[in-house]
């Protein structure tokens, strides 16, 4: 056998031949089950929703492709552009003064000596309990006769507010609740990136006679900047897909002009209570899209001079 048959029957080197892949199979075989339930559960419903943005189905009868014409309805409905409107300026109302608390709690908790394993549960509690559970209490804390903050505000002398049957009354309602939801959880968040400053740095700011505020700003927040886009981008994702809080509130009409009716929740009705799937779909589409561009400006915004290299 010549030099150059021999080379053309030797086999590619690092090219995986059958038996190698197969010698593999109890891997795969490990990590099989996410990927089926990741088919099942994610991949399928997420493609058969982009199929059926383009048609129209009722759930019942059978599918009729119409192009473009949910998308072009979408843009014409004003109910979508209220329920866009509402969902941004809900998702600014909660997740601003939500990042800012969160942020003076993790200063002060991490500067505290004694019940710091406490103060973190406490401020845990409200991220594990039962969303509609406390869509429930903030109810009838914000109830028009009854409730704790129109009692406040005779104490003082204030006339009480239908903050439930009032459009920035809603507002006002909801994004409270999420607030008192969310800070503590972004609170442990900022708390474990303050743990991973070095004290030192600390000590020789405070050797150069920089104040709390110079601290802040010159040390923790540039060294908490990849935690800040972290926290952002999640509430930017999860602020933009507020459903229970305004339903369970103010029910599936949004209350008071449509006040509290969110994108999510604008989704639902046209799903389960209209029936009008196909539509419903160009609205998933929608939020995904808000979500997506939401996220990019963030991620423009928050990240360092030094990541765009």
């Amino acid at each position: 056998m010549s030099a150059t048959a021999a080379v053309r029957t030797r086999p590619v080197a690092g090219a995986p031949t059958r038996r190698r892949i197969w010698s593999y199979w109890r891997f795969y075989l490990a990590l099989s089950p996410f990927y089926v339930l990741f088919a099942v559960f994610g991949l399928y419903p997420m493609l058969s929703t982009i199929v059926l943005a383009f048609q129209r189905w009722d759930g019942l009868s059978a599918r009729k492709f119409t192009g473009l014409d949910n998308f072009a309805f979408l843009v014409r409905d004003p109910t979508f552009w209220q329920a866009l409107e509402n969902t941004v300026v809900l998702f600014l109302m909660s997740t601003v003064p939500t990042l800012v608390i969160a942020l003076l709690l993790a200063v002060m908790l991490q500067s505290a000596v004694r019940f710091t394993s406490v103060y973190r549960i406490a401020y845990f509690i409200p991220n594990v309990t039962s969303l509609v559970a406390m869509a429930i209490f903030f109810s009838s804390i914000f109830s028009t006769n009854f409730g704790l903050v129109n009692a406040a505000l005779r104490s003082l002398g204030i006339p009480q507010q239908d903050w439930l049957g009032q459009p920035w009354g809603i507002k006002i309602a909801i994004s409270t609740m999420i607030v008192w939801q969310w800070v503590g959880y972004n609170t442990l968040i900022y708390l474990a990136g303050l743990q991973a400053i070095p004290k030192e740095q600390y000590e020789a700011a405070k050797v150069d006679g920089a104040g709390p505020v110079r601290t802040l700003f010159s040390i923790t927040l540039p060294q908490l900047r990849p935690v800040v886009l972290f926290t952002v981008i999640m509430s930017t994702i999860g602020g933009l897909q507020t459903f229970t809080e305004p339903q369970v509130m103010v029910g599936n009409s949004g209350g008071t002009g449509q006040s509290g009716m969110t994108v999510v929740l604008f989704f639902y009705r046209a799903a389960f209570l209209d029936n009008d799937y196909g539509y419903a779909a160009a609205i998933a589409l929608s939020i995904f899209l808000l979500v997506l561009l939401f996220t990019a400006i963030n991620w423009r915004v928050f990240r360092g001079r030094g990541e765009d290299r």
